[in-house]
Formats: C-alpha cells, structure tokens, sequence
C-alpha cells in the first residue's frame, strides 16, 4: 500500500508538472509569437495609414482576424483549467453535461442529476475535481456501458462531497484499467479523498467519490 501510494503521488505530481509545461508551451509557442506579430502588425499599419489609407484598412483586417484568433486559443487554456460550465456551479455544469450526453446518444441513454441543495458554493478545486470525474464517469457509461439510464447524485455534508454516478448497464469490467479510471483515482486522491468502481456484472456500474472539504481550496 506504502509503494502504492508513493507512486500515486508520483503520478500526481508528473501530471501537473507536465499541464503545467504544456500551459507554458501554448502561451510560449502559441499566443505569445501571435501577440507580438499583431503589435508588429499594428506598428506597419501604423507606417502604411499615412501613404495609403484603403491599404491599411486591409492590414487592419487581417490583424483583427488574427486577434480574434488569439483570443480563440486564450480561451482554449482557460477552458483546460477550469471548465466555464463551472460558473454555473457544480449541479449546473453537470446537468449541462447530462443533457449534452443525452442528446449525443439520442435518447438512447437518459442521464440525470440530482443533489441536496446542501452547499452554495464549492472551493474550486473540489469543484474542478468533481466535476472531471463525474463527466469522465458518464461519458464511459455512454461509450462503454450499453445502459439506457445514467444517475448522478451529488450530496454535502459539510464534511464531505459526495458523488454517486450509477448506470444500468451490461456492468462487465474493462480487460485493462484505461487512462479514464486512473485518472478520476488520481484525482480524489490529489484532494485527499476516494473514488471507487464497482462493477456488477449484469446489474450496472457504480462509481462512488468522496472528496474532503477541508484538502481544496479556491
């Protein structure tokens, strides 16, 4: 157990060091050349508007086009970091998600959502965390389930955020442990808490979370 927790921290800590230089990649190679080639844009335009007005509006053109495109890509590393679903809070962003997978599948498969009202507001961290792993609990279910309901149930008891993602499925474990399971683990762990899977075959899966108020912090 000692020789597995250690390389679940090790595994954690990889994992953010790695987000941490592909962020810096992005901004690096990504939006940083794309901001300095507008402002050297915007210098030219500059220099060009005094000679030929009617050329310089076409600059101007193509330099919008490229900050609209900048801004496109800053999103895209927000979006990574916290997903803007989560301005609706937990419950919403989740029911968001459920009904984009029931649409998806269809009709298919029907995902619900239901909580205790028990808490307003979450510490980000706890909310990012529950929200990845109960998104990546659903979308397995559609992918990999062959269930025709999926429910989520979100409770607070604050001590304790508590999720339980059940589906009515073939319940048949994977033949190996995908990168999906490791890492809603990885996850709960970071945070000091727990995620569980269990697998009845011919009765569904259920996945249990439960994740300590007391390890996130906004």
């Amino acid at each position: 157990m000692t020789r597995e927790l250690r390389r679940s921290r090790e595994r954690i800590v990889s994992s953010r060091e790695e987000e941490r230089r592909r962020i810096r990649r992005d901004l690096h190679d990504g939006v940083g050349p794309a901001l300095a080639g507008i402002t050297l844009g915007l210098e030219t335009a500059g220099r060009v508007a005094r000679r030929d007005p009617g050329g310089a509006s076409s600059l101007l053109q193509e330099l919008r086009s490229d900050a609209a495109d900048c801004i496109d890509e800053v999103r895209r590393i927000v979006a990574d970091l916290r997903p803007p679903a989560l301005d609706a809070g937990l419950t919403g962003a989740l029911r968001h998600r459920a009904d984009l997978l029931t649409e998806r599948s269809g009709g298919r498969l029907v995902v619900t959502v239901a909580d205790d009202d028990g808490a307003a507001e979450l510490p980000s961290a706890l909310e990012v965390a529950a929200y990845r792993i109960a998104t990546e609990a659903m979308t397995n279910t559609l992918r990999h389930a062959h269930a025709t309901t999926c429910e989520v149930d979100v409770r607070y008891d604050g001590q304790l955020l508590v999720l339980r993602i059940t589906d009515d499925g073939s319940g048949e474990p994977p033949r190996s442990v995908g990168t999906g399971l490791i890492s809603m683990r990885e996850r709960a762990e970071e945070l000091g808490g727990v995620c569980t899977v269990t697998f009845r075959p011919g009765a569904g899966t259920e996945v249990g979370v439960s994740l300590p108020y007391h390890a996130s912090t906004s």
